[in-house]
């Protein structure tokens, strides 16, 4: 007989990254030209912030989370329990890392990498799929290069199933079951300065939400 499991699993996130070659806790990080963003893209943008700049206080806050876990599952009180694949360790060796490392700027939002990251984010809702590679084969590059001239470096990540901003920014750091890490170099790369982000609702994942990096960005 099949039984229910009463468990939720984290969708898959999705990190792109070209690399150039050239290598009180959480006070509110201001985000100018946020008029055209929903709460939660804004708040993605804070959480992205206010990590870089505190990455302590965020590995803080990480720390807590020993507690809620049971080996492979994590337990919130009140929440579905959620299946991961590392268990603690992915979440000890984030905590690591982040206590490594020195503080580093906010970013910036840019209208045009925003742009550039919900025709991705359209694109998904309507076809269903995951990845980078839009279905008329673009790329990120191809879509912030729309609305704006960027330059290198450049990165996307994509996270599926996550509907409040901490959680999908933790997740992303965390990086659960992916090699290399590589939404969390992303977000802590030091030659990122501008930033793009699209969240919203699809039937499958539920919520997805693109984000994009870039070493700079003019608008048109």
């Amino acid at each position: 007989m099949k039984t229910k499991s009463k468990t939720r699993i984290l969708y898959t996130v999705f990190s792109f990254f070209l690399f150039s070659g050239i290598v009180g806790f959480f006070s509110p990080q201001a985000v100018t030209g946020v008029e055209s963003l929903s709460l939660l893209e804004k708040e993605v943008i804070q959480e992205i912030n206010r990590s870089r700049t505190n990455p302590k206080g965020c590995a803080s806050i990480l720390d807590q989370w020993k507690s809620y876990f049971d080996g492979t599952l994590l337990k919130f009180p009140g929440e579905i329990p959620i299946k991961t694949i590392e268990g603690w360790n992915a979440v000890d060796e984030a905590i690591r890392f982040l206590r490594s490392i020195h503080p580093m700027p906010p970013l910036t939002l840019s209208k045009g990498m925003s742009l550039g990251a919900r025709d991705h984010l359209k694109d998904l809702i309507s076809s269903g799929r995951m990845g980078h590679r839009g279905s008329d084969g673009s790329q990120p590059w191809d879509r912030v290069s729309r609305y704006g001239t960027w330059k290198k470096p450049i990165g996307e990540n994509i996270s599926f199933g996550l509907n409040k901003a901490q959680p999908i920014v933790l997740g992303l750091i965390i990086d659960d079951g992916v090699s290399g890490r590589g939404h969390r170099k992303n977000i802590f790369n030091p030659l990122f300065r501008a930033i793009g982000v699209a969240c919203g609702e699809q039937a499958n994942y539920k919520t997805i939400c693109v984000i994009t990096f870039a070493g700079s960005y003019i608008e048109k």
